[in-house]
């Protein structure tokens, strides 16, 4: 399901921003995004996500500054002679003009930012803090993500409705096949009179029996309302119902394959490729539940 959440705060000298998006996935995926220094966040966070959600890709992105001005510079001495040592000895194999102090300072490393020292009990109590801030922002997805799912649940509904209206009239055309196999067969035999033999009645009538026996789709049509009924429960129920539902999309096109393999007749076949169909449309918004 798709969203999107903000959540920001400061604390002694830092700010933070977390940026959470959500798409549709068949699981549930974290990618998360965290600036040097801030992967020690990153158990603490896919388990957050871990305990609100079931499926989606969820990507965050943490934006992590501080507040209290720019760290002070210093000149890493050790660095520069270095560099003064091996400048040295190049002059001494060829003929160069002397560095820069403007380009000595640029070389990486030369220049560093003086970061300061922080008690372990600051900086747990930071991280804390923008753990909170990344399960606050998650409560917001989820809120949104809630919203998006109460708008699909009146189109599953509507699916299922559709599904229903196309077993009911797989069951009335389906009462009416004994009779439609007898005649074509019979009208079959007729034809050929004139070719061979004519058949007895009882043989006429045991082969209509198997013809009825191979096309009984009731057995189908019976699955496919008690899988009907079981979906709109589910609905009801509410919850993390995705997953039981795509489950429940599978057992839907296995009944639709299934009546039209089994089908003699055009109209009956007609009916299973509108089921699987509606049953195709279903399966698309089922993914985006949670």
């Amino acid at each position: 399901m798709t969203g999107f959440a903000r959540a920001d705060g400061t604390e002694k000298g830092y700010g933070w921003t977390w940026e959470i998006r959500s798409v549709n996935a068949r699981n549930l995926d974290v990618r998360l995004r965290l600036p040097p220094g801030a992967d020690r966040l990153e158990p603490r966070a896919r388990a957050a996500v871990g305990e609100r959600f079931r499926r989606g890709t969820v990507n965050a992105t943490l934006m992590l500054t501080r507040t209290d001005g720019q760290a002070p510079i210093r000149v890493n001495r050790e660095a520069l002679d270095q560099i003064l040592a091996l400048v040295d000895d190049l002059r001494r194999r060829i003929d160069a003009a002397p560095p820069r102090i403007d380009g000595l300072l640029a070389l990486r490393g030369v220049i560093e930012q003086v970061e300061q020292q922080e008690s372990e009990e600051d900086r747990a109590r930071l991280d804390d803090l923008i753990v909170a801030s990344f399960v606050a922002g998650l409560g917001r997805l989820a809120e949104a993500r809630a919203e998006e799912g109460a708008r699909l649940s009146g189109v599953i509904v509507g699916h299922l409705d559709e599904i229903a209206r196309l077993a009911v009239r797989a069951q009335e055309k389906a009462v009416t096949l004994p009779a439609a196999i007898e005649k074509r067969l019979t009208d079959q035999v007729r034809a050929l009179v004139d070719q061979q033999p004519a058949l007895p009645a009882e043989r006429i009538a045991q082969e209509v029996a198997l013809l009825v026996v191979k096309a009984d789709v009731r057995e189908e049509i019976d699955r496919l309302v008690a899988h009907v009924d079981s979906a709109r429960g589910m609905m009801r129920e509410g919850g993390a119902v995705g997953r039981r539902l795509d489950f429940l999309c599978q057992e839907f096109n296995r009944e639709a394959n299934t009546l039209c393999s089994k089908s003699p007749d055009i109209e009956l076949t007609r009916i299973g490729l509108d089921l699987k169909t509606a049953v195709d449309q279903m399966r698309e918004q089922v993914q985006n539940l949670e």
